[in-house]
């Protein structure tokens, strides 16, 4: 969009804003909002640097950094990224500290209280003494680039979202950046992709309103036989090391999966008022903290790599797209940091995908490796029922006093909250983030609970509670060359744990898992570790230590040449205990089918497959809707009407070929059909019987949930708890199912099925924030927001724009980036991102990725110095002691 259009945007929105004063108002405003736009080109000054370093920002507005040092380039990248996202990385600082109420005032007041408890930022401060000293050069040189640009500059003129806040909140002068704050960050990302802990609680409310059984079936076993694991037996067994010989292993036993998940003799007894009103205030005040980087259906990623014998370059081709929360700006920012003379002295030449506030690349590829993520999604969080006493809390037959703290709330524009933090040994008590309401008759899953009335908290065991070195992986990855060296980088790698896909340019390709994984015995007979929470008063419940890094699954070169890591179960086996809540393979089985489909990948397939919508849980339901009769009896022709009504759509699902398209269709068509009818088939099946906060969001886990019942017709959920006096039995509930999604089409999307399309039910519009909700007045959303976009894809499809069943189909979590590495030519390599590099809403790369991204096209990815100067970049140079600058 021209920038002039922008700016009319800009003040019309302001003029809304402020009616009053809005001649006044919005020549300010617009004065800062260009002021606070940075400068691509010239020189500035750059204290502290040992040398001149070059900034070339390509036709993307991608920034290649180039140096003589690694504190020279962190400073460097810390100044750019001051530039670009300073109010992203401002309004991360603010979250991750319990401080966001100072910045957007009283709204922000829950998550700080909830943050607060938690301490993100302590432990935060706790760890920067622990980190190997080249990363605390790293982290302060990028602290001491970011302030340099910040200095001398009013918060008008740094980013225009100050100014629009500052019409209705006083705004205070902007803090130096730390290394704390960097560190600060990579909690966040920790705490939006840990493991379990929602349906560990969702268990436990759950408890005592359904049968063990009803919840076994809505939380299925991985099915291994049929979604394969990423590694096979074959290629890992536990205590053997990727490519050597077994080594002894520190597992304990009580790691086993049961063959039902929540099955078994589970025991539940009375325990009195309290516990599951506990259970659901953590829930709620949990769910205050805002997404950072997204969490819920449709958060994970694809990954995959592919070795040279089986591509058409003859070297490995590694793909991967991160499943995020989508925004604007956008969660990375694109980079390159390069040695101008790479050696021992300098040995850093990286390039790929940021964190706006942490140095370094998190995926990518330097000169010899590539690396991709995905959530390996370990269990990394437990719940412990704390018996309470006044003041104390019972731990080994003994009353002890909690750990206490107080914690000050500054709230701008309003008063100053003050809160007290409890702890136990377990952790922080989140149980009184927000007051518990009694509930008399609350069942609490423990084994041997006491006996009489009792009062309970909540606290929280988290790794990322624990002091980590995180940090140091991220820079070993960056400085990696090989396999073993990218490995012990690995080893540092704390929270949030993730699968790690690797390639090389001699060859090799592999995966690792590493992470800190609580080792725990269940507080359940029966049930895995870490299902349900456990009783904080006996200490055999209490982590025992870690899984050993040694322990932890891993391959390098398998025999079929390929790796496919998308957030399924890693192995089939039950050591070492990770988790029970794999995503249940759908994507993984369906990216492993494109490639074994073909005799050689090419760069172009990576792409393609990336794309790929084909809904493979569809194989499974369109047989069941199918075969359900719609008939009714000849004395009731309404009836006989509406089901010849739905037939007429029900016909789209004969020659549909399960894929997904947004533009218009028959498979367009076929697909709103069925999603509408899947949505309403988890309303019927489950939500009768699942509290508001817990309905069924149509994921992964419900697909496998699903498949499984439809060879259960027998099952409870089949029937219908709000029709007392009717059993509906599972044809009954499909064939409502197929008659209200006709219906709501009909209204949304018109009568004729045959002009019906999914991209217009499925959209994403990638929101500001801060800016970009309903509560902000229309103009400004229109000025910050992005979209909404028609998007092909799903839940549980390759190209996952993933939406919630309970709340409609728009889409809430996406691929936050594509790439596609080319290790024969990293210059060939490929990637998009969401959004585009700037922060600045009147910036020519505001936003200007997004048409590529929702297209699927991916831009070229320059890594090579005479690469990145054929796209005719801007120069910026920045000196130790040049006069001034941008």
């Amino acid at each position: 969009m021209p920038r002039l259009v922008v700016a009319r945007r800009l003040l019309l929105g302001l003029l809304a804003v402020v009616v009053v004063v809005a001649v006044v108002a919005s020549v300010v405003v617009v004065s800062a909002v260009r002021d606070s736009l940075p400068t691509h080109s010239g020189e500035a000054s750059l204290p502290g640097l040992d040398g001149e370093v070059e900034v070339l920002r390509d036709d993307s507005g991608v920034p290649h950094i180039y140096g003589d040092s690694i504190t020279d380039l962190a400073r460097a990248q810390g100044y750019v990224h001051a530039q670009e996202r300073f109010f992203q990385m401002d309004l991360r600082r603010h979250i991750t500290a319990g401080r966001l109420s100072e910045l957007v005032g009283a709204a922000g007041l829950e998550t700080d209280k909830v943050i607060r408890t938690m301490g993100w930022r302590r432990v935060a401060e706790e760890e920067l003494p622990t980190l190997e000293p080249q990363t605390r050069r790293m982290l302060q040189g990028y602290a001491d680039g970011v302030n340099r640009y910040l200095r001398g500059r009013s918060p008008g003129e740094v980013s225009a979202e100050y100014t629009v806040l500052g019409l209705d909140l006083p705004l205070r002068d902007i803090e130096e950046w730390t290394p704390v704050d960097s560190l600060a960050w990579l909690k966040a990302m920790a705490w939006d992709l840990r493991g379990d802990y929602a349906d560990e609680l969702a268990r436990a409310q759950l408890s005592g309103r359904v049968s063990p059984e009803q919840i076994a079936e809505i939380y299925p076993r991985y099915e291994a036989n049929l979604r394969p694991p990423i590694l096979s037996a074959d290629e890992w067994r536990p205590g053997r090391a990727p490519g050597g010989a077994a080594t002894p292993t520190a597992l304990r036993e009580d790691g086993a999966v049961p063959p039902r998940a929540a099955g078994g003799a589970v025991v539940r007894e009375t325990t009195g008022a309290g516990a599951g009103a506990a259970y659901a205030a953590v829930r709620q005040a949990l769910d205050a903290v805002p997404e950072l980087v997204g969490r819920g259906e449709g958060v994970g990623s694809n990954s995959w790599v592919v070795a040279g014998e089986r591509t058409s370059t003859g070297m490995p081709l590694l793909a991967n797209d991160p499943h995020l929360s989508t925004s604007q700006p956008g969660v990375w920012i694109q980079n390159g940091l390069h040695c101008r003379t790479p050696g021992t002295d300098c040995p850093l030449e990286v390039s790929g995908f940021s964190f706006a506030g942490v140095p370094g690349v998190i995926i990518g590829h330097n000169a010899d490796i590539a690396w991709g993520f995905t959530n390996l999604n370990p269990d990394v969080t437990d719940f412990f029922l704390e018996r309470v006493r006044g003041d104390t809390y019972r731990y080994e037959g003994q009353w002890q006093e909690f750990e206490t703290r107080e914690e000050t709330i500054s709230v701008a524009g309003g008063a100053d909250q003050t809160i007290t933090v409890r702890s136990t040994g377990h952790g922080p008590v989140m149980s009184d983030v927000l007051p518990a309401v009694s509930e008399a008759g609350d069942r609490a899953p423990v084994e041997n609970p006491p006996s009489g009335a009792q009062d309970y908290a909540v606290s929280l065991a988290w790794t990322g509670l624990l002091p980590g070195r995180t940090a140091d992986a991220i820079l070993g990855f960056n400085l990696a060359g090989d396999w073993d060296e990218f490995r012990e980088a690995a080893r540092a790698f704390a929270v949030p744990a993730q699968n790690l896909v690797y390639a090389d340019t001699e060859g090799h390709i592999g995966y690792q898992a590493p992470g800190q994984v609580p080792v725990r015995r269940s507080a359940i007979p029966n049930a895995p570790p870490g299902f349900w929470p456990a009783p904080g008063w006996d200490a055999r419940y209490d982590w025992q230590g870690f899984v050993e890094f040694t322990d932890l699954p891993s391959v390098l070169d398998p025999e079929d040449g390929l790796v496919v890591a998308a957030n399924q179960a890693v192995v089939d086996g039950r050591r070492p205990f990770l988790t029970t809540e794999w995503a249940a393979g759908w994507r993984s089985t369906r990216i492993l089918q494109r490639v074994e489909e073909l005799d050689v990948v090419t760069p172009d397939d990576m792409r393609s497959i990336q794309l790929d919508d084909q809904d493979l849980f569809a194989q499974v339901l369109v047989p069941a809707l199918l075969g359900v009769p719609l008939e009714a009896p000849e004395d009731e022709p309404q009836q006989q009407e509406l089901l010849r009504f739905t037939e007429e759509a029900r016909t789209l699902l004969r020659a549909w070929d399960r894929t997904t398209p947004a533009a218009d269709s028959e498979a367009s068509a076929a697909a709103a059909y069925y999603n509408a009818v899947w949505s309403k088939l988890t309303e019927l099946l489950f939500d009768d019987e699942l509290p508001p906060d817990l309905r069924a969001d149509g994921g992964a886990r419900w697909r496998a949930a699903v498949q499984n019942l439809l060879a259960d017709p027998e099952s409870l959920w089949w029937d219908n708890a709000l029709t007392p006096n009717v059993v509906e039995g599972r044809d009954e509930i499909l064939r409502q199912a197929l008659v209200e999604a006709r219906l709501e089409l009909t209204r949304e999307l018109g009568k004729d099925p045959e002009s019906w399309d999914w991209g217009k039910l499925h959209r994403a519009t990638l929101e500001h924030p801060v800016l970009g909700g309903e509560d902000v007045p229309a103009p400004v959303r229109a000025l910050f927001n992005e979209g909404p976009f028609d998007l092909p894809g799903g839940s549980a499809i390759v190209n996952a724009n993933a939406y919630d069943n309970s709340e409609g189909f728009e889409v809430t979590a996406a691929p936050s980036m594509r790439m596609v590495v080319d290790l024969a030519d990293l210059d060939a390599s490929t990637w998009i991102d969401q959004t585009g590099v700037s922060g600045h809403v009147l910036d020519d790369h505001w936003g200007d990725q997004t048409q590529d991204w929702v297209s699927g096209v991916q831009r070229p990815w320059p890594f090579s110095r005479e690469a990145v100067e054929a796209t005719d970049p801007d120069v910026l140079v920045l000196r130790p002691d040049a006069p001034s600058g941008p």
